[in-house]
């Protein structure tokens, strides 16, 4: 696909090497996936990590990456997301990025391909599938009878993020069926405020209470390891936490998502959607479901 614009797998960004290093291996087999080069790239954050901890290459950025692209004489390019849904990061940060380069860079031109979960297509579990299949797998592993289950998110101000936890959590206790006790949505942590009450219940809350008090697995919304959902993580602690002070409570973290060799097909899926898709102008289209929510999503 040697005609397809310069493609970027995005993420975040984090101020750690595990992160970093995920992405440039989940980059890699997506470009042989596709057939065309993807470069690893963060939005932001990644550059502080130090380069002897990525093999002495460091780290790339979004903006700094496009200048030096534009320098090469390359002004189209296909910003994949490493993200399940709808993150300002992408649908805010990246449009309102090109809307300031262009001033001084007119021929720049930017597709965005798709997050990996459609809100707006129920029929669409790529997502849940796979998080079921990592659930059965560490269930069986650890040999568990009827675990209770539990999606769990890091949190967000924003609803329209926070639907994409609950979509996913409806489908996937749906697809486990009644081998497995309840399937509840959580999230790492929220704000204080009322507002973002919608986060509820989180984590810490919800272990110990009836089909939580015993064997839980957790299945986790995240795709990349870090000071949240890596060993000895915030959500690690939690549990640990909660094992103490819970009798007969027993946590199982499940592998992360991007674990699973079918994350890649949905990323070229994502890939291909994109490819396809029209260049970004000014902003992107919310899905349906978001814009329903109208000034709640922001």
């Amino acid at each position: 696909m040697s005609d397809s614009p310069c493609t970027l797998l995005v993420d975040n960004g984090s101020h750690r090497a595990t992160s970093t290093l995920n992405l440039r291996r989940v980059a890699g087999e997506l470009s042989e996936a596709v057939g065309h080069k993807v470069h690893p790239v963060s939005l932001l954050h990644s550059t502080k990590v130090d380069a002897a901890d990525l093999g002495g290459d460091p780290a790339q950025i979004l903006e700094p990456f496009l200048k030096a692209k534009r320098a090469e004489g390359i002004n189209s390019f296909l910003v994949v997301p490493l993200f399940f849904g709808h993150s300002a990061a992408i649908y805010e940060y990246i449009p309102q990025r090109m809307r300031e380069l262009r001033e001084n860079w007119p021929e720049l031109e930017m597709r965005l391909a798709p997050c990996m979960v459609d809100l707006d297509d129920s029929e669409n579990t790529d997502v849940a599938q796979i998080l079921a299949e990592i659930v059965r797998r560490k269930a069986d592993d650890e040999k568990l009878v009827q675990p209770g289950i539990t999606l769990v998110d890091h949190g967000t101000p924003r609803i329209a993020v926070n639907l994409v936890r609950n979509f996913v959590a409806d489908q996937l206790r749906t697809l486990l069926g009644p081998g497995f006790g309840p399937v509840t949505a959580s999230s790492m942590e929220r704000r204080e405020d009322e507002e973002y009450a919608f986060n509820e219940p989180l984590l810490e809350n919800l272990l110990g209470n009836p089909g939580y008090d015993r064997d839980v697995v957790l299945a986790m919304l995240f795709i990349s390891p870090g000071r949240h959902a890596g060993p000895n993580g915030d959500i690690a602690e939690i549990c640990e936490n909660s094992e103490k002070q819970i009798p007969g409570l027993k946590t199982h973290m499940s592998d992360l998502f991007a674990t699973h060799p079918g994350s890649i097909e949905v990323l070229a899926k994502r890939f291909r959607q994109g490819v396809d898709s029209a260049p970004v102008i000014d902003e992107v289209p919310p899905p349906k479901a978001v814009a329903e929510l109208g000034d709640k999503a922001s």
